[in-house]
């Protein structure tokens, strides 16, 4: 046990900053959209925020929003990020590139399944919450494991975020969408000490 950090390994989640679909109600979970020009001046904005939090790692979602966000910050700390497949958005199948209000009026029968219980329900051809659990989280144990007693900076998507939040709390994943908020460009900050998961930072917008 001799040279064993006692310090606290501290993850910051980050959602990644505007693209054109984010205000729009769009779905876009595995479409690969770039940053908007407001979405670039977040990324830049997180970069200054973040200096100060002591960073010895970076990760990020294999999507190009997500690349794009983080890329300042790579610059201002020098850290290289790591890319994982398994932190890219959850995916909405044949929803993907549609208003969410035309899917309501449309295949209201499927909505009211996944809306009441996104959890186990998956919108047709998508992936449901637990799913994205399932792929996000062995992420988030091997981040602890290699990264114990450092500060990480994960930059990852706002249902992703949000089922990861639910699951380190003890929250039932179906809830995701109705318990746990995430704007772009928020940082969502846990510490996981001996006693488990801290929640230090909710959704906190820059």
């Amino acid at each position: 046990m001799t040279g064993a950090s006692t310090k606290s390994t501290t993850i910051h989640f980050i959602r990644h900053g505007d693209t054109a679909a984010s205000g729009e109600g769009m779905f876009s979970g595995d479409l690969d959209p770039p940053l908007a020009p407001s979405g670039l001046v977040q990324a830049a904005k997180l970069a200054e925020r973040l200096e100060s939090f002591g960073l010895d790692a970076l990760y990020v979602s294999s999507k190009l929003r997500a690349r794009q966000t983080v890329e300042p910050t790579a610059r201002a700390t020098g850290l290289t990020p790591m890319v994982e497949d398994g932190l890219r958005e959850i995916a909405y199948g044949s929803w993907d590139g549609r208003l969410e209000s035309e899917i309501k009026a449309s295949d209201p029968e499927a909505y009211e399944l996944w809306t009441d219980d996104p959890g186990t329900h998956s919108p047709p051809g998508g992936e449901s919450g637990l799913v994205i659990a399932a792929r996000a989280m062995p992420v988030v144990a091997r981040i602890l494991a290699e990264k114990k007693g450092q500060s990480v900076a994960v930059f990852s998507h706002k249902a992703t975020i949000r089922i990861l939040t639910c699951t380190l709390l003890g929250i039932e994943v179906s809830r995701f969408r109705d318990r746990v908020a995430c704007p772009t460009a928020s940082i969502t900050t846990f510490e996981f000490t001996k006693r488990g998961p801290m929640l230090h930072r909710l959704g906190e917008a820059i």
